[in-house]
């Protein structure tokens, strides 16, 4: 974990800095806030891709007291059941997040593009390709509404995926990692403690007190 911190938490951080300021700018441009709603994206069942941005969540978990932690993980065991059950039986997953607590998250500085982005309306451009647009969440679309817009603020998404792709790309090739990733941040919390994935025994190591390290033993 020495190695993660020290060399590509930094350039995470930085990344997640720029899509903050451009996330702030488009919500300043639309005098939009959010205040939490019924479309709260901490109950949302999203699916997170990237194995950088794995390692600096985790990096963020690793810095909460230890009696804190050991609930957290509880938590995402019995989040994660839930999720199998309401996917097995085609129900809607609608499950608040294991590091929300008390509508905060907990590891708000190490949280993913995906929970920070979310929400207002924005575009992804591909070569050789029509520009991508996705509109904004149930309460933005509302807000935009009642502002009776003629246009759009851009929040152009695709600078922000490029760097975070190739940083992605150059953390692979350094820890040879084979296998993609897709999972919840539920998902997450509990992988890096089961001793029988070899890349994050390697590269994502937690120093964990004995009690919580047993969960998945």
């Amino acid at each position: 974990m020495k190695n993660f911190s020290k060399k590509y938490a930094p350039q995470v951080a930085t990344i997640y800095q720029q899509m903050d300021e451009s996330y702030r700018q488009s919500a300043d441009a639309y005098d939009f806030v959010c205040n939490g709603c019924e479309d709260n994206c901490c109950n949302t069942h999203f699916f997170h891709h990237t194995h950088i941005e794995f390692g600096y969540l985790i990096e963020g978990v690793n810095q909460l007291p230890g009696d804190q932690l050991s609930k957290i993980l509880e938590n995402a065991h019995q989040v994660c059941e839930k999720a199998q059950k309401l996917v097995a039986s085609n129900q809607r997953v609608w499950l608040l997040c294991p590091l929300n607590e008390l509508g905060k998250c907990l590891v708000y500085q190490h949280r993913p593009m995906i929970c920070r982005l979310h929400g207002i309306a924005h575009e992804l451009k591909f070569p050789g390709k029509p520009v991508q647009y996705t509109p904004g969440c149930d309460a933005f679309s509302q807000h935009f509404k009642i502002l009776k817009l003629e246009n759009y603020y851009t929040l152009d998404r695709t600078p922000h995926y490029t760097r975070m792709a190739r940083l992605e790309q150059q953390f692979i090739a350094e820890y040879q990692i084979k296998t993609r990733l897709k999972k919840t941040i539920a998902e997450m919390l509990i992988l890096p403690w089961q001793n029988n994935d070899s890349v994050f025994s390697t590269c994502f190591q937690a120093h964990l007190p004995r009690e919580v390290s047993t969960h998945s033993e």
